[in-house]
């Protein structure tokens, strides 16, 4: 082995030309028998025995060289004049045929110089020679074509653009050169290719906007440009390097959509507000997928829907004015219901109907935006605090839930449908400032309907099954109709509640218990009665309520018939034998219910009251059923023992005021049921009329309800509000200054403001006020030196 000859370096680098030569046939297509195992073993171990010659016979560094002007000799006698002679779709099927020839050579000659690579190259930290092969084409071959190479590519996208068909998995690969040749960078294929891509895209779409803008409508133009979009991310998916993906869509949005928002949206019959109006959900959706791609422009289509929400319950604002006027014109001189009339009953049913539309809307094309949420809040808040034919929407919403609430109201709904509509009505309540308005209008309905009017028909019916059917019967449905109306009122309290705060509903929660305790109680009457064996002359039924949890009413000295004064006088035994401490009041007010046969002959055979702040009572006599109040059936009493009394007589016997007289003789005298005969006649009650029973008097109907003339329990409402949100402003002020001793009066009313906004809007001005008048009560003062500063004063 010691004397064997050494290979020197042009006898080896022939026998290694003509295992190149052989390749580069192959490669080219010509004539060439494919290498076996023993030509290749020759080529790598010619390659060895070079390398590990000893010097001055190893002629590794020779042999790197050689390697790669081995690729150089073969790019620019074969490679660049194949490639020079072809231009478009040509040039890049022949370029990536040479680039897979390139990736066959490498792979071989490679394998020939393996040991060259397994050695020497690491030993002195060169290119590998696979990578040395991939340089030589990109410097030479890559750097040649690579513009022609672009050209060719950007003409198939727009040609693809255009709706033709183009050989995608060919601009892959071709694609895929300009990523290979950065050798895991992509600087080539973001400067050489990507960077033009983009201008071209820009430049193409932005043609294709100035036409379709004047010639489409705003959803034919979406459809174009959401189609666009799709078939970019395609475009990318089939052949475009996914980090082009944003940067291509980019391009994309900001001429078809960006530039031209302001002009799709304002396009006069198909714009945002015109498929608002014609209900287009399908095209919102759209709109509002397309441009939530881009940076803020969602909010120029949040304006546009909260202004067109708006607008149409400004509608609804202005129908209803006008149909409840028109209505007060014809129906001049008749009661107004407390209620509400019909118009405005509708109104809230409309109010909610729109609610849930754009609600919808908001959910289904809007994604559940929170912007498209707030824009809707925005709205609602705008017309919502409107005045609606001189009422709140605080009162009409009070209203609202009162006729609801009695037995599923004029539509009688079910007890589901019931229980939905009041959760709808909960959620628009979060629209309305003056939060602590509808509490006292929805207060006052309650105690109305849990004292009075959701049992007046009930308890008629049950008297009539309890003669057919027996107490048994009737005591299950009166149980069965508590409970359900009892339910009503617990479920939307308890939404209320959530809603807007436990303090909220405090007192109408105690209403509610209220209730149930006094029928508790009245249980434990009836058998005290029993008991003691009393008899009275009356049906006496005493509902005890604690006076700081319902409304105030009107506190009387009357005059009660002996009936029913003998059945008070045994409650009160009653009463103060099982509670110590506590006073009643009786109340013989609004609330009070009687029930009397006509003519005037018989007994009191119901009664029914309560303490604390109202009163109901039931009269029967003859065949002609009345539903009275209990003033009026305390007044017609009268006239079991007088056949004719004068308003003075009526006044002493009463022992009521003139205001409150003449309010009940006009009810039973001058209004459409004239049970009394008045004389003189007239429409107008004076201190020298006289009266006596209209033993004329009858009606088609066997069971009628007499009603007093209306109050005009608006003011006062509004009244006690004004009066409470003083307290409440006071209370703030004062909280606030105690926490933080020493303000400024602009933070202060700020922070009052932003205590209190939660059940109304305070007006500056009466902040202003409360600070003043606190002032002089001396828990505030001012600063000497600055007026403006306020001190707490402990």
């Amino acid at each position: 082995m010691a004397d064997k000859k050494p290979i020197e370096l042009e006898e080896g680098w022939a026998s290694m030309q003509r295992g190149i030569d052989k390749l580069i046939r192959l490669l080219e297509g010509e004539t060439e028998s494919q290498f076996n195992a023993e030509q290749y073993m020759m080529l790598y171990t010619t390659i060895y025995n070079m390398c590990t010659q000893k010097p001055p016979y190893d002629y590794s560094e020779h042999l790197y060289q050689r390697y790669r002007e081995a690729f150089n000799n073969y790019i620019n006698d074969k490679v660049l004049p194949a490639l020079r002679e072809h231009r478009d779709e040509v040039l890049l099927r022949e370029l990536l045929s040479r680039w897979n020839n390139h990736k066959v050579m490498v792979r071989w000659l490679s394998r020939f110089f393996n040991y060259l690579d397994r050695y020497y190259v690491l030993r002195h930290s060169l290119h590998p020679l696979k990578d040395v092969g991939l340089l030589c084409f990109r410097d030479q071959v890559y750097a040649d074509v690579k513009r022609n190479a672009r050209s060719a590519v950007l003409k198939l996208i727009e040609r693809e653009r255009e709706g033709e068909l183009i050989d995608k998995m060919m601009l892959k690969n071709i694609l895929d050169i300009f990523i290979e040749v950065g050798m895991g960078s992509m600087d080539h294929y973001e400067r050489d290719f990507e960077e033009v891509l983009l201008n071209e895209t820009a430049s193409y779409y932005k043609r294709k906007a100035a036409e379709w803008i004047n010639e489409d409508s705003c959803p034919e133009y979406m459809l174009k440009a959401e189609d666009c979009l799709r078939l970019e991310e395609e475009r990318v998916d089939n052949y475009l390097h996914a980090s082009t993906k944003p940067k291509l869509l980019r391009e994309v949005e900001s001429e078809l959509l960006a530039k031209y928002e302001q002009d799709l949206l304002q396009k006069e019959h198909s714009g945002c507000a015109a498929l608002l109006r014609d209900d287009k959900t399908e095209d919102l959706a759209r709109m509002y997928r397309l441009f939530s791609r881009i940076t803020r422009g969602l909010d120029p289509i949040a304006d546009c829907f909260k202004e067109h929400v708006e607008s149409e319950g400004m509608k609804l604002v202005k129908e209803v004015a006008e149909a409840v006027e028109a209505k007060k014109e014809k129906d001049a001189g008749k009661p107004s219901r407390d209620s509400g009339t019909s118009h405005e009953q509708q109104y809230v049913r409309q109010v909610i109907q729109l609610h849930d539309k754009y609600l919808s809307y908001v959910s289904t094309c809007f994604a559940n935006s929170s912007l498209f949420h707030k824009a809707l809040k925005e709205a609602f808040e705008g017309f919502c605090n409107k005045a609606v034919a001189g009422s709140t929407s605080a009162e009409l919403m009070a209203n609202f839930c009162d006729n609801l609430l009695k037995k599923g109201g004029s539509e009688k709904l079910s007890d589901e449908a019931i229980e939905e509509t009041l959760e709808k009505v909960v959620k628009l309540l979060a629209y309305i400032s003056d939060k602590d308005l509808f509490a006292e209008f929805y207060r006052k309905r309650l105690a109305r309907r849990l004292l009075q009017d959701k049992s007046a028909s009930d308890d008629h019916e049950r008297s009539t099954l309890k003669q057919q059917c027996g107490a048994q019967f009737t005591s299950n449905m009166q149980g069965m109709d508590k409970s359900a109306s009892d339910d009503h009122e617990r479920s939307i309290l308890t939404r209320l509640k959530q809603q807007c705060g436990a303090q909220f509903t405090s007192k109408m929660e105690g209403m509610v218990t209220d209730l149930q305790l006094a029928r508790e109680k009245q249980q434990n009457f009836d058998e005290w009665k029993q008991r003691k064996n009393k008899q009275l002359p009356i049906d006496l039924s005493v509902t005890v309520l604690t006076t700081g949890f319902w409304p105030t009413y009107k506190s009387m000295d009357l005059a009660l018939p002996g009936e029913m004064v003998e059945g008070i006088e045994a409650f009160k035994e009653f009463y103060e034998a099982e509670t110590k401490h506590r006073k009643l009041t009786w109340i013989y007010t609004q609330v009070g219910r009687c029930d009397i046969l006509h003519p005037v002959d018989a007994d009191l055979v119901y009664f029914k009251g309560f303490s604390g702040n109202s009163y109901c009572l039931t009269v029967l006599l003859k065949s002609l059923e009345l539903v009275l109040s209990t003033l009026q059936a305390a007044t017609l009493l009268l006239f079991n023992e007088a056949e004719e009394l004068s308003y003075g007589e009526v006044q002493e016997r009463l022992n009521l005021q003139e205001e409150d007289v003449t309010r009940l003789l006009h009810s039973l005298s001058c209004a459409k049921y004239q049970i009394l005969a008045k004389e003189p006649a007239g429409r107008t009650i004076s201190k020298n009329d006289k009266f006596k029973l209209n033993v004329k008097f009858t009606d088609r109907m066997k069971r009628i309800k007499v009603p007093l003339p209306p109050t005009d329990e608006k003011k006062k409402v509004i009244e006690d509000v004004d009066k409470d949100r003083r307290y409440a402003i006071d209370a703030a002020i004062v909280r606030t200054m105690k926490s933080r001793k020493v303000l400024q009066h602009q933070q202060l009313v700020l922070e009052v403001v932003q205590q209190l906004s939660r059940m109304f809007k305070p007006d500056f001005k009466l902040i202003k006020k409360r600070i003043e008048d606190l002032i002089s009560r001396d828990y505030l003062e001012r600063d000497k030196d600055n007026p403006q500063l306020f001190k707490y004063l402990a």
